[in-house]
């Protein structure tokens, strides 16, 4: 199980990271946590890294010296993360030729703050985009975060903090 967060933006616009957050994170126990940007504060990645190891990248306000965009490869499933405001937009057609670039299965983004899940089929490949939302800041949503079970077609189940 993946952990995927978002827009977390501690230290700016957030206090501390939910403890609603940190409680379902312990529950789930996810092998992994992705982080899409704008974390704004280390403490918050050496939090999360207390729970599972964590792959994050930069975010338009972040000053934390992380990558721009990264991949990993869990259970076959290739997975990009950027955090999307390097996008002319952030729409499904952009969204999804950045996730052909990047040679993903899946394009993991925030930038945001509004879940959203859904694929796109171009030039013969389908591909997931996924934003987690945020778990501290939403924007016309509710917080929380989203949780990807790996395999051929990924299961992304959504996970609202209340």
């Amino acid at each position: 199980m993946i952990a995927v967060l978002s827009d977390t933006h501690v230290g700016d616009r957030a206090k501390a990271l939910p403890i609603p957050l940190l409680e379902k994170l312990k529950e789930i126990r996810p092998e992994l946590i992705l982080h899409a940007g704008d974390i704004t504060s280390p403490e918050v990645l050496e939090t999360l890294e207390e729970i599972a190891p964590v792959i994050a990248v930069r975010g338009n306000v972040d000053r934390l010296n992380l990558p721009e965009e990264e991949t990993v490869e869990v259970n076959g499933l290739r997975i990009g993360i950027i955090h999307g405001h390097q996008l002319l937009s952030i729409n499904p057609q952009f969204l999804t030729l950045k996730a052909l670039d990047m040679e993903v299965d899946l394009l993991v983004f925030g930038h945001t703050h509004r879940f959203y899940f859904d694929f796109f089929s171009l030039y013969g490949r389908r591909v997931f985009l996924l934003n987690p939302g945020s778990p501290t800041f939403p924007r016309w949503d509710e917080p929380g975060f989203a949780v990807i079970k790996p395999g051929e077609e990924p299961d992304v189940k959504r996970i609202k903090l209340w």
